[in-house]
């Protein structure tokens, strides 16, 4: 299976699902999506593990078949299209996220302020279109929650590197 490179989150997804579909497939890394795809379209790999912007196209496209998501839930802008645990892997769930960070010691006031400004944006419909055309999903969450997902995320993927012994090139 290709990916977008070794120890990227699209690599320990592939790593995930060898886990927890107990399969063996060998790892091809690639410096980055883009040449990754362009071997899958040429038939040079047989599947790969994306984020569904660089593929999307190509499967409205006809060039590429999807097979499933790696989220939880079907994803709207591919509804036909089951999910990794409903085709047969129960549990599996594999998601990108973006955050906002600031330095530690900000104010409080001041991560009020940019967490309400954040928040008014991303849930603007055109920007949520936007964001929903090329597959993704906004989530707007509390510090306090998106905090508690990272720990979340860190636990599961340090368990996924542990297990699969992939490392960052």
């Amino acid at each position: 299976f290709g990916s977008s490179g070794s120890g990227s989150s699209i690599h320990l997804s592939g790593e995930l699902f060898k886990t927890m579909a107990k399969v063996d497939m060998v790892h091809v890394p690639y410096k980055g999506s883009a040449p990754a795809v362009t071997d899958l379209l040429g038939n040079q790999i047989g599947i790969m593990f994306d984020n569904m912007p660089s593929a999307i196209q190509h499967v409205r496209a006809g060039k590429l078949r999807p097979i499933a998501v790696t989220t939880a839930q079907r994803s709207p802008e591919l509804p036909d299209v089951p999910t990794i645990a409903e085709a047969g892997v129960p549990g599996y769930e594999a998601t990108s996220w973006f955050g906002l960070y600031a330095v530690a010691g900000t104010p409080q006031p001041v991560l009020d302020k940019l967490h309400a400004a954040l928040a008014k944006v991303l849930n603007q419909a055109d920007v949520k279109q936007k964001i929903a055309e090329q597959g993704g999903e906004v989530v707007v969450e509390t510090p306090a929650q998106f905090a508690a997902f990272m720990k979340a995320e860190t636990a599961k993927w340090g368990k996924v590197v542990k297990e699969s012994g992939a490392r960052a090139d």
